[in-house]
């Protein structure tokens, strides 16, 4: 297969938590004119830091996706029509970009959604090397491989999917669990007649994108009226989780966990709590985590300030629960000895084959 040097090993020592200082949309105020906190991904791991939870030279650096890469998904034709700053405004929900030179966007707004795709895809890799593994960025769920929109202009679950298929021995079957407020439609474009992919989906059924063609493919449909709240969207949640797995035995769980199903939320329209959001990712990593499925997670939507404080609060909670097992940093306990490093892989190896 073609080069990338998205699957390079990360040095031993680091968590599976990838993330890059060019995620966060900076631009003379412009990242305000929309709802989405253009820095929370910076904000997420700042938190993360401040509990003493991760250091810098301790979490994978993300890089960003080349064309070559982009284009294991999509057409040619769409990577150039990125080259039209009215087009990545239509995109991204930010009409002045469309008045940009498109230099300028490429920088100030691709860019930064490059290097989050490109965390994804590595993600997805050491999710399989190390159990589990989160891309503090990434879920751009309404991107295909011809099409972007909702703030989505790389199809990064696809393409992390894609990878894993063509690339990684022993990952033929994929279970989706998308969990943000909005309707995946843009993976499931991508995965419609495919037998590999499974699909589960709960959003509310009223809001953007509500793309019914696109629904065909999702396998578990979850459809959340306006409001809907704590109790019953647990429930919801650890039914069809729970039934989802039982009913296709994935390779990797991608889970988008996208926060704009907070209460509050100016798009969302569900009202879940934050200690909801916060049981919801540990419902799933103990479905996935308990059946010995590596799961990938994904930050995906979330448009409140509050919600960079709630993510941080969700991944030292699976920490607390031992959730984010079997990769113990190396850093923090002394490097072990290379040949025990060595004879550690093998092991891993020989649990894997």
């Amino acid at each position: 297969p073609h080069r990338t040097e998205l699957y390079d090993d990360p040095p031993l020592g680091c968590w599976p938590i990838v993330y890059s200082p060019d995620y966060n949309i900076t631009f003379m105020g412009l990242e305000k004119l929309h709802p989405f906190d253009a820095g929370k991904w910076g904000k997420i791991i700042n938190f993360l830091k401040e509990e003493k939870l991760i250091a810098d030279d301790l979490i994978v650096q993300a890089r960003e996706v080349t064309d070559e890469d982009l284009l294991v998904v999509h057409t040619r034709r769409y990577l150039n029509k990125l080259k039209w700053s009215f087009v990545v405004a239509t995109i991204t929900e930010i009409p002045p970009v469309a008045f940009l030179p498109n230099f300028i966007v490429q920088r100030k707004v691709l860019k930064p959604l490059r290097t989050q795709t490109g965390g994804t895809i590595m993600a997805g890799k050491l999710a399989v090397d190390r159990g589990w593994a989160i891309n503090v960025g990434g879920g751009f769920h309404h991107c295909s491989s011809d099409k972007g929109g909702g703030f989505c202009a790389y199809a990064d679950i696809t393409l992390a999917i894609k990878f894993l298929f063509e690339r990684v021995q022993g990952v033929s079957r994929a279970t989706i669990i998308d969990l943000d407020a909005h309707q995946g439609n843009g993976h499931e474009r991508d995965f419609m007649d495919d037998p590999r992919v499974y699909i589960m989906d709960a959003y509310n059924r009223y809001i953007y994108p509500g793309d019914g063609f696109a629904k065909r493919a999702i396998k578990r449909k979850v459809e959340l009226e306006w409001g809907t709240e704590d109790t019953e969207y647990l429930q919801k949640v650890q039914t069809h989780v729970e039934g989802a797995l039982n009913e296709f035995k994935p390779d990797i769980v991608v889970y988008n966990a996208g926060t704009d199903i907070l209460d509050g939320d100016p798009l969302g329209g569900l009202a879940i709590s934050p200690q909801g959001i916060v049981k919801r990712d540990e419902v799933v990593f103990r479905a996935a985590r308990s059946r010995g499925v590596p799961v990938l997670m994904v930050t995906s939507g979330g448009y409140q300030k509050r919600t960079a404080r709630i993510i941080a609060d969700s991944i030292l909670n699976l920490h607390s629960l031992g959730l984010l097992g079997r990769q113990q940093p190396a850093c923090a306990l002394g490097s072990p000895s290379l040949d025990q490093m060595v004879r550690d892989s093998a092991k891993d190896f020989s649990n894997l084959s």
